[in-house]
């Protein structure tokens, strides 16, 4: 399994911007990347100087979004969406486009959702639950 570090993920949508703004050539992973970047501009001065990106601070307790976490997040649903994995999230993610009119806002739902499972997870130290996460999805659906 790859886990990359904070400042790999960090190095990766940075290089992501960089390489979009500059027209080159992206891998597909970087231009979905740059897809969820381009729907984030409020990003973009973060995204400009990886030396400030690396450094950066994003405290909860500070109140401070990560954007390194939201753009993440966009990616790991994707692909989950993708592969249909854990079952069902394609459909509900499909259902909840529809209903909110947008497939950003879905994202953004299905977020939530994912976030609350992976504190359940770390809280309880159990695997996380893809039954409570897919349930979780069609009752925003519904």
């Amino acid at each position: 399994m790859f886990t990359p570090s904070q400042q790999d993920v960090r190095r990766f949508f940075c290089d992501s911007f960089k390489k979009s703004h500059a027209r080159e050539i992206l891998t597909p992973i970087e231009a979905i990347a740059a897809d969820w970047i381009h729907q984030h501009p409020e990003y973009e001065d973060v995204l400009s100087d990886l030396d400030t990106a690396l450094e950066a601070n994003y405290s909860v307790d500070e109140g401070k979004s990560n954007p390194f976490l939201h753009l993440s997040m966009h990616l790991s649903i994707s692909e989950q969406i993708s592969v249909d994995q854990p079952r069902g999230i394609r459909s509900a993610f499909q259902v909840l486009a529809r209903k909110l009119n947008s497939e950003h806002e879905a994202h953004h739902q299905i977020m939530e959702c994912l976030g609350e499972m992976m504190w359940n997870s770390q809280r309880s130290g159990l695997p996380p639950d893809g039954e409570a996460y897919i349930e979780a999805l069609r009752k925003r659906a519904s």
